[in-house]
């Protein structure tokens, strides 16, 4: 007999949306969440409706501002700049600390917030807010001798992310951009999130720290957020598409920027043999679907492997559980510990089934197609925004899941007979932030991880953004301007000695602002 699962007491979105409000109740009013500028909370901008995607209800959607009152929030984080730059480090230091201690206090909201806004499972979105908040610390620990000989930039820095880490990412480089010494403006993502950054933001302004928020699409603010003259630098996270428009317009400008953009970061397995290693790694791919900046969704297999391969493969995307983050059996069981639960939208989940349908009708092989039939859900809950694992051979070259990271758990794998097909399929996208490369033997990964474009290569293990002391980047159109990570980050939101050459890739490297 079926059990029927309930929502865990005390986890519901309205639960949630009470204890945002009491948490910060100058950040919001009745229903709606307010825009932060001038070192204030403002009602202005339009608040368009939004359904959350763990289960279709509605939520609060996002303030979207008009391009005329971005531009006055703009000037108005050029005003806090001025004044916060000139504040002394150690000053810094203690504020940032105490907004860090406030986030501490409200870890569980803001995680909460998380998995209703953009749907991640309980487990990860807890590790989403213990990331931002353990990443800043060791900045505040290590800040002094980054600052060294170095001024915080002439005008505030702009950030523009995608909602899937909206504190591990944008949270933790907003406050490590003040603790360097700048104003920093943000824009909550189109697409979920606004509710936990709204409380992360008014947290951080009650300790003094220079912090805008905006709503609004990214069209209509793009002029303010990256091209208004005040903007001393633009850090962007995001697709390809948008993502070239702001590098057109930074290069244009000279403007400093960091600008982290969509790649296919592949898996390769040449002449290997550790199957069980690898088939305790595959699980983990799979979390928070694939939608992560450094997920791998695309396999490149050597053909006489495929067969081992597989049966190491298999067993284990069978083993993926997917489901309603709070759902549970009995009120007093603990969260699931779910590998990722639904995408962040029906509409994603349905353009992706239709991806996967049209490469199956083109000639791809379905290896794997999981189903949701027996997944745990709340009786009769919406599952429209839910996509089981796939996997796919060949997908054709005409069908975007064969050239684009697909942004959810779909797999494909490519076999290849030779080492110039292998390099050839893994670098299909022109630029990766991350690969991996299981070989047996050792001088051979040597040989070929430099011909595989992506920034960091993993010898049988798979790669992450990371933070502190770890760089990050990328090669080809998966990133532009300057690198990030420990020194770098701040080096890249920092202005160093008279034609110091920030590292990064810059279509005129001669060109940027020292």
């Amino acid at each position: 007999m079926a059990t029927t699962l309930t929502l865990k007491p005390g986890t519901a979105w309205a639960d949630a949306w009470q204890r945002a409000l009491a948490a910060a109740p100058e950040a919001f009013r009745d229903d709606r969440a307010l825009n932060l500028w001038a070192g204030g909370w403002h009602a202005d901008g339009r608040t368009l409706p939004a359904t959350n995607p763990v289960d279709g209800t509605p939520i609060a959607g996002p303030p979207r501002l008009a391009a005329d009152a971005a531009y006055a929030a703009v000037r108005a984080s050029l005003d806090q700049h001025r004044a916060w730059r000139h504040t002394a480090l150690p000053e810094r230091k203690a504020r940032v600390a105490a907004a860090l201690d406030a986030l501490t206090e409200h870890r569980d909201l803001l995680a909460l917030l998380l998995v209703w806004e953009i749907g991640k499972p309980w487990r990860l979105a807890q590790a989403d807010v213990d990331r931002a908040i353990d990443g800043v610390r060791w900045y505040v620990a290590e800040i002094d001798r980054m600052v060294a000989g170095r001024t915080p930039l002439p005008g505030p820095v702009s950030n523009i992310a995608s909602w899937n880490y909206p504190m591990s990412v944008l949270v933790h480089a907003m406050l490590v951009q003040a603790l360097a010494g700048n104003a920093v403006i943000a824009k909550t993502p189109t697409d979920g999130g606004v509710a936990c950054l709204t409380v992360a933001a008014a947290l951080a302004t009650r300790e003094g720290l220079p912090v805008t928020l905006v709503s609004g699409s990214g069209g209509e603010l793009s002029e303010a957020l990256v091209r208004a003259p005040e903007i001393g630098c633009v850090s962007f996270v995001g697709g390809r598409d948008t993502g070239a428009r702001v590098a057109t317009a930074v290069a244009d400008l000279g403007k400093r920027h960091i600008l982290e953009q969509e790649g296919l970061n592949t898996w390769g397995i040449w002449q290997y043999t550790d199957w069980t290693t690898l088939a305790g790694r595959i699980r983990k791919t799979f979390d928070y679907g694939k939608q992560r900046c450094t997920a791998y969704p695309r396999f490149v297999v050597q053909r006489s492997a495929f067969d081992a391969f597989l049966a190491a493969y298999l067993p284990a995307v069978r083993s993926v559980q997917v489901g309603h983050p709070l759902a549970v059996e009995n009120p007093t069981d603990p969260l699931p510990e779910l590998d990722f639960g639904p995408l962040i939208n029906a509409a994603k989940a349905k353009e992706l089934t239709d991806q996967v349908a049209e490469a199956i009708d083109r000639g791809a092989v379905p290896l794997h197609r999981g189903d949701l039939a027996t997944a745990p859900f709340l009786p009769g809950q919406d599952t429209s925004a839910y996509v089981p694992p796939v996997t796919l051979l060949n997908p054709p070259s005409t069908s975007p899941l064969h050239h684009a990271e697909p942004f959810g758990p779909v797999d494909s794998i490519v076999l290849v007979d030779t080492e110039a097909e292998l390099l050839s399929a893994m670098n299909a996208s022109n630029g990766a932030l991350v690969a991996t490369l299981s070989c047996d033997d050792e001088a051979t990964y040597r040989r070929l991880a430099p011909q595989i474009r992506a920034f960091k290569i993993g010898h049988g293990t798979p790669r992450s953004r990371g933070d502190r002391e770890e760089l990050f980047g990328g090669f080809g159109a998966s990133w532009r301007g300057a690198f990030v990570g420990g020194d770098l980050l701040v080096r890249a939101v920092t202005q160093g000695p008279p034609g110091e050459r920030l590292p990064g890739n810059f279509p005129d490297y001669h060109l940027m602002p020292t």
